[in-house]
């Protein structure tokens, strides 16, 4: 997350302190904690793994159904399953940067952008140039391990972000710790440490030759800080409650299956000689009505009263995740694509609130992108561009183009072609429309007889020419 310090108490912006970074760094240890469990809960690791009967004689039964990693994955899917797009305005051009994007393959990048997000409630991005040979770099965007990253703002109201620190963890070619890279990103330099343990920095603790400091060409801090929410909570944070009682639930529910199979032979009124083999026949028992009886002790179930308890947790899961159950009867298919829309309604009010924290840090990415490539002397002008996320839910494809052609001549069709799904580039479809129209209209020519090789054919069927040349004379009737 975040941190914020009084900038006014800075001496140099690009160059913090180590007292100021090491207490820095302490504050991102205590969150370390927090940010390991929501990536362990994600990948299965619950803490129904660790939990400890006090029973030695019950049944351990551990089983884990991860809602953590089902609400983060839906959300994910819906939020960048269709590719995020951009939008220009005024005849302003970013193809440079597009282009960019399309070398890197930024929708895969924001896939897992998203996921960060949605597990840990925060994620980070940094821009940064790669050599392609001696005189020739490229444009590269990094997703950074948000456990080892943070930005540093001033408290000013506007939060201007100072500089950003990432701590890249090292290791001996045998696998043991070998101390910390901290490089620290500030507008103009990048300044980084190697450690020769842990990540706090001081002169005991650094390797030969470090710190070293050189120029970064970005125009800002290029790492930057994606919000899940103003909470900076996971999706799934407020929930974990709910997944355990869930998973022991169940874990208990398959405990008392095992018992009930694993049921006590009573015998009343007579003895049973030798050993009981699984499978033997009783033979030789005293008649019935002598006071014989022979039955089994079982554990009474009551199925309806777990499974009402089970689908009651699984419903405020879902309730306060605001992700729904795909399974539930209600999610047939054959409903129609508005009829959805009602259905996920709860989860596209979460999504278009995500939205608006996502876009900032998109918007702060275009912005990166532009000072890289004015400095390559490249036209890019990200001023007026709107940046569009399109949720992915089943689309009438029907209704969306009667909505375009409805729409031609009110609205523009740079921003009427974007209503279609998959993430159409508006400008290549007008491109694509024209070429098709200007195809037709050729063909038309073509058929009837008027080809461009010879523009007199439609003047002579018209009457406009006549063997003297003289072009002026009325038509003839």
């Amino acid at each position: 997350m975040a941190y914020k310090i009084d900038a006014t108490l800075l001496d140099d912006i690009d160059n913090p302190p180590a007292s100021l970074l090491n207490n820095l760094i302490d504050l991102k240890q205590q969150d370390i904690g927090r940010l390991n469990k929501m990536r362990d809960y994600y990948l299965g690791k619950h803490a129904i793994f660790d939990r400890m009967l006090s029973n030695p004689g019950s049944k351990d039964n551990k089983v884990m159904v991860n809602h953590a990693k089902y609400i983060t994955d839906m959300v994910t899917g819906m939020m960048t399953g269709n590719p995020i797009t951009y939008v220009t305005q005024d005849g302003k051009s970013i193809d440079a940067i597009t282009e960019a994007f399309d070398r890197m393959n930024i929708t895969a990048h924001d896939t897992e952008l998203e996921r960060d997000l949605s597990c840990y409630g925060v994620a980070y991005e940094m821009n940064y140039l790669t050599a392609i040979d001696d005189e020739t770099t490229e444009e590269r965007i990094a997703l950074l391990d948000p456990r080892n990253t943070f930005v540093v703002t001033d408290d000013s109201e506007d939060e201007n972000v100072l500089f950003g620190v990432y701590m890249l963890p090292k290791r001996k070619l045998d696998g043991t710790e070998n101390g910390y890279l901290v490089s620290v990103y500030t507008k103009h330099s990048l300044i980084q440490y190697r450690t020769v343990s842990g990540s706090r920095l001081s002169e005991t603790n650094m390797q030969t030759g470090f710190p070293k400091v050189s120029f970064q060409y970005w125009g800002e801090e290029p790492i930057t800080e994606y919000k899940n929410n103003e909470q900076m909570q996971g999706d799934f944070e407020q929930l974990i409650s709910q997944i355990d009682s869930y998973n022991n639930l169940q874990s208990d529910r398959i405990a008392d299956k095992d018992a009930f199979v694993d049921a006590i032979l009573l015998v009343y009124g007579t003895t049973i000689e030798g050993k009981l083999e699984k499978g033997q026949m009783l033979d030789g028992l005293a008649p019935k009505d002598e006071g014989t009886s022979v039955e089994w002790l079982t554990k009474t179930l009551d199925e309806n009263a777990t499974q009402t308890l089970a689908d009651s947790i699984t419903n405020d899961i879902h309730e306060m995740s605001n992700v729904p159950n795909m399974n539930d009867k209600d999610f047939a298919g054959n409903i129609s694509g508005e009829a959805m829309k009602y259905k996920l309604f709860g989860l596209l009010n979460l999504i278009s609130v995500k939205e608006q924290s996502l876009k900032e840090g998109l918007k702060r990415r275009l912005k990166l992108m532009q000072n890289m490539l004015k400095i390559k002397e490249q036209d890019v002008d990200v001023s007026s561009v709107k940046v569009r996320i399109t949720p992915n839910i089943p689309v009438n494809m029907t209704d969306t183009i009667t909505n375009i052609k409805n729409a031609d001549g009110v609205i523009p069709r740079l921003v009427s072609y974007s209503w279609l799904p998959d993430g159409y580039d508006p400008q290549k479809l007008i491109d694509l429309m024209k070429q098709q129209n200007d195809e037709q209209i050729a063909n038309q020519k073509k058929a009837m007889g008027s080809d461009e090789s010879d523009g007199n054919v439609d003047d002579d069927r018209r009457g406009f020419r006549d063997d003297s040349g003289d072009n002026n004379q009325e038509p003839t009737s």
